[in-house]
């Protein structure tokens, strides 16, 4: 854990101790070797490479199986592989939601929150600065260095956050001289200055301190866990384990293969000269006549494979089960795709997902804080107590289930929690206000269609029949008529 405590007795925001800032940034590049070495191994730059042989002749490889990079990208990838997303909790003051979700999509939050994952993972903390960029009026976001930053606090139970620190190296090209330029920011100061690493009695500052009216310390810190321990930190003697037993695995099938010709009961020449041109001949042609009582063979180590692959297995095993980050690639682990067996096989990363989780909140609280003091000042009024801030996982999810599920718990639970569970719908809100559109349409379709179907007659139909039927009787009694005309005119007077 990279934090300090110091007396704040005498402490002023606007007048600080530079002999006391630059003796905690000593101190803090004394503490960052842990650091270096998770980033090391992160990048394969493992201990197996600065291995040596005692015996130049001796097969040196030196493999590197980075279960260190894979451990970490699975965990980060799990944890932050999704935007986090902001709403009210009372569901009214959306407007101002929108805004603040608007500021963070200036500043690229989203970003961010991948490198703070990414560090958290390798380093056990990351770091963010807040600030205004020079001549702009908007909100920024960057990620910070974790091997070069740290907060200080005061020495009371509160253990109150006072200043961050962030610094790095340079080489003055005028005076030659290595400098730490420093940015120290407290609750309402930005303070930039210089000092000389070769000369302790010589500091300056760049410019007075600077107000930048985000209320609070602009250097916000989100811890891995309680200690700040890296996803594959506690693992690494066992990666250092497993690179030494495949390198010296490769070694042996090396040397298997240039093992040493021993020959019985005949020499190779009387000189070093003939023996020379001996073993020319031999590897030209791989041919080598001895005499009927002399024999030849190659003399080369045994070595138990089976036993150094049940090895390897054990090793490979404890690493990912003490890390609780599960081996994707094993074939057990993907063998079984029922949803209850997938959570038991994740529940050791869900463990160390939910401690990342409850430190990045409480972070991000500090960052809406922030964000919303700086907007009240443009007439932006956001309560951030009033942000409710959710993370979203993504995972292979049996869809079956999730709708038996929502289809037996419906009526009980709310559509909006249950639409929630299903991994596909992004807004639960907004689809909702769809379904509910989608339903005032149907119903209105079939109004309409029940008004054009009232419109017909319900007798139509058979009025038609009976006009139908009534013209042709008439029909007939007018022929009968005529018939009847015409017989009558045939009699006789």
């Amino acid at each position: 854990m990279f934090t300090f405590t110091i007396d704040s007795s005498n402490y002023d925001e606007t007048k600080l101790n530079l002999v006391q800032i630059e003796e905690l940034i000593n101190k803090h590049r004394n503490l960052i070797g842990r650091i270096k070495k998770n980033q090391r191994y992160y990048e394969a730059n493992h201990d197996i490479k600065r291995r040596q042989k005692k015996l130049k002749t001796s097969a040196n490889n030196r493999v590197v199986c980075n279960h260190a990079k894979d451990i970490s990208d699975t965990a980060t990838g799990y944890f932050m592989n999704s935007p986090i997303s902001y709403a009210s909790y009372d569901n009214q003051n959306k407007e101002s939601i929108d805004k603040l979700t608007d500021a963070f999509d200036k500043a690229d939050v989203d970003d961010v929150d991948s490198d703070n994952a990414h560090d958290m993972s390798i380093c056990g903390v990351a770091y963010e600065y807040v600030y205004i960029k020079q001549g702009e009026t908007e909100i920024a976001v960057r990620n910070l260095e974790p091997d070069h930053t740290f907060l200080v606090y005061d020495d009371t139970i509160e253990q109150n956050l006072l200043f961050g620190v962030y610094y790095y190296r340079y080489k003055d090209a005028i005076t030659s001289q290595q400098c730490y330029r420093a940015t120290v920011c407290t609750k309402n100061y930005i303070t930039t200055m210089i000092l000389e690493c070769n000369n302790r009695n010589r500091h300056r500052f760049i410019d007075k301190p600077v107000k930048h009216f985000f209320g609070d310390v602009p250097i916000i810190e989100y811890r891995n866990n309680k200690l700040c321990i890296g996803d594959f930190e506690q693992q690494i003697s066992l990666i250092d384990a497993y690179n030494k037993l495949m390198s010296d695995r490769v070694n042996d099938k090396e040397q298997f293969v240039e093992s040493l010709l021993v020959i019985y009961g005949s020499l190779m020449g009387d000189d070093n000269e003939e023996v020379s041109e001996t073993m020319k001949i031999l590897k030209e042609n791989g041919l080598l006549e001895l005499p009927a009582e002399a024999r030849a063979e190659y003399l080369s180590r045994v070595f138990d494979e089976a036993g150094m692959e049940v090895l390897r297995k054990a090793i490979k095993e404890d690493i990912y089960t003490f890390s609780h980050v599960p081996n994707l690639t094993d074939e057990n682990f993907v063998g079984n795709s029922s949803g209850v067996a997938m959570e038991y096989k994740l529940l050791g990363l869900q463990m160390i997902t939910g401690e990342k989780e409850k430190y990045y909140i409480k972070g991000l609280k500090r960052r809406i804080e922030l964000f919303c003091n700086y907007l009240n000042i443009k007439a932006i009024v956001i309560d951030p107590g009033n942000v409710k801030i959710t993370f979203t996982r993504k995972l292979p999810k049996n869809l079956n289930e999730l709708a038996q599920m929502v289809a037996n718990l419906s009526g009980k639970v709310s559509n909006e929690t249950l639409i929630e569970q299903l991994p596909f719908i992004e807004d639960a809100p907004s689809e909702m206000e769809k379904v509910k559109k989608e339903n005032e349409e149907s119903v209105k379709l079939q109004q309409q269609m029940f008004k054009q179907q009232s419109d017909v007659p319900f007798n139509q139909d058979e009025e038609n029949k009976d006009d139908e039927t009534g013209n042709d009787t008439d029909t007939k009694n007018d022929a009968s008529n005529v018939k009847g005309n015409k017989q009558n005119s045939s009699i006789p007077n």
